[in-house]
């Protein structure tokens, strides 16, 4: 289990595929984490009005289980964005590269996080 607490898209990327490498994940799996993690990471930025997330990995049992905690309540729905939109697509995109991914209240704030199942 890793915890990090950083305003760093590049710390937590690099942490999240270090640790999907060592565990046997493949390459595309790799990214796909990699990118579903940024989305996480924006959003809590973005609407979580949270400067450094909380970011948790978790490699067990041939799941891996990535979540990003900020100091909002709200929890983030998914929307319909218009087609010319620059944005709000992200957790389309997160639900589209994971298996499953889903919202935690926290005692200040929440968790929302993916999984991926398989390694290698």
């Amino acid at each position: 289990m890793r915890h990090l607490n950083t305003p760093s898209i590049a710390i937590a990327r690099q942490s999240l595929g270090d640790t999907m490498t060592r565990v046997g994940w493949s390459p595309s799996a790799i990214f796909d984490a990699q990118l579903a993690l940024v989305e996480l990471l924006v959003n809590a930025w973005r609407h979580g009005s949270t400067p450094a997330p909380i970011v948790q990995i978790i490699s067990a049992n041939q799941t891996l289980r990535v979540s990003v905690t900020d100091e909002s309540p709200i929890p983030p729905s998914p929307q319909a964005p218009d087609l010319l939109s620059e944005s709000g697509r992200g957790l389309q995109l997160v639900a589209g590269l994971t298996h499953r991914w889903g919202v935690d209240p926290q005692e200040r704030g929440k968790s929302v996080w993916f999984e991926l199942d398989g390694a290698a």
